[in-house]
């Protein structure tokens, strides 16, 4: 497993609080594996490509924390991000501008937007590498980043998203 150390981010407290309130299935397609999936995507591509490592992986923690729905729930994002403000300064510490790119990340993460700061972008394709788990292959065309790509880094993306997704059928 990557490293996940953060010394800015409870990871216990805020991974505990975000379970306790999370509305689906935490073993479904929006859940835990797909947000931590996400962070590992992520802060592999955000080391090579110098985005936030902080940013990403908090969005990974928050983006579909907010769902209300699995598959219809076009505002999330925009929950997500306020969830964030009430979250920071308790969970975890972030700067304004690392409040401002979380937010942006996950207000847009799903409008299939390919335009943003780095950071931005890292998250955005972080969570589209995952779409494996719902039996969609990414595709580059839908990437934002050099790093997510890279035909190496979808092919490992759909791999580890499929085992999930083999596993969870079992």
């Amino acid at each position: 497993m990557d490293d996940l150390r953060d010394e800015r981010i409870d990871k216990v407290g805020l991974w505990r609080h975000l379970r306790d309130r999370f509305r689906l299935e935490w073993d479904g397609i929006h859940g835990g594996a797909h947000w931590a999936r996400v962070g590992h995507h992520g802060r592999r591509m955000a080391r090579e490509n110098g985005a936030s490592v902080h940013v990403v992986t908090l969005f990974a923690c928050l983006h579909d924390a907010e769902r209300f729905d699995e598959y219809r729930d076009a505002e999330h994002g925009a929950r997500a991000a306020a969830l964030a403000e009430t979250l920071v300064g308790t969970f975890f510490d972030a700067t304004s501008e690392e409040m401002d790119l979380l937010r942006r990340a996950c207000e847009g993460h799903s409008h299939g937007g390919l335009m943003g700061p780095l950071t931005v972008q890292t998250c955005w394709d972080a969570d589209r590498l995952d779409l494996g788990r719902v039996g969609i292959r990414p595709r580059a065309e839908y990437l934002c980043t050099v790093q997510a790509r890279a035909p190496a880094t979808i092919d490992a993306a759909w791999a580890r998203s499929r085992r999930w997704l083999l596993r969870s059928r079992a």
